[in-house]
């Protein structure tokens, strides 16, 4: 059995988990190891643009695309066709949603950094049709 923190210990550690949930959530305050990986990654990553994905969607063309934002983000709108499959399960949830791995697949998240990572996960698995969307959620909107 693990000691208990003293209490003091507690809620300062309590109160610095709360700071560092805030910081992370602001999206203009990535940290520079989370870029550096997002940067080695996305070298590894078909990108694709805003305008090339709605050009897609408007000539019909058979994609799957793919909301890895958080439920929360979801919720409050999403591009209309999407699927869900947040970054924290679509390794555990795509080959139910996805099984096969040669589906043409398109990932967008709040600003087209968690789908870059999202996509190199789902290519380590074997899917070989996968694509981040740039600019993810924020570049949607800014061009409807």
């Amino acid at each position: 059995m693990k000691p208990m923190l003293p209490l003091p210990a507690l809620c300062v550690a309590t109160a610095a988990r709360v700071q560092t949930v805030r910081s992370i959530s602001n999206p203009m305050q990535h940290s520079p190891r989370f870029l550096a990986l997002v940067n080695a990654v996305r070298s590894r990553v078909r990108e694709i643009s805003v305008d090339e994905v709605r050009r897609r969607l408007e000539a019909g063309e058979q994609f799957v695309l793919v909301d890895t934002r958080e439920e929360s983000e979801w919720g409050a709108g999403h591009i209309p066709g999407a699927i869900h499959l947040g970054k924290g399960v679509i390794e555990r949830d795509v080959e139910k949603a996805i099984p096969d791995p040669d589906t043409s697949i398109v990932l967008y998240c709040g600003g087209g950094f968690r789908s870059v990572l999202a996509a190199d996960a789902l290519e380590q698995m074997g899917y070989t049709n996968v694509e981040s969307m740039t600019g993810g959620w924020r570049a949607w909107q800014e061009k409807t």
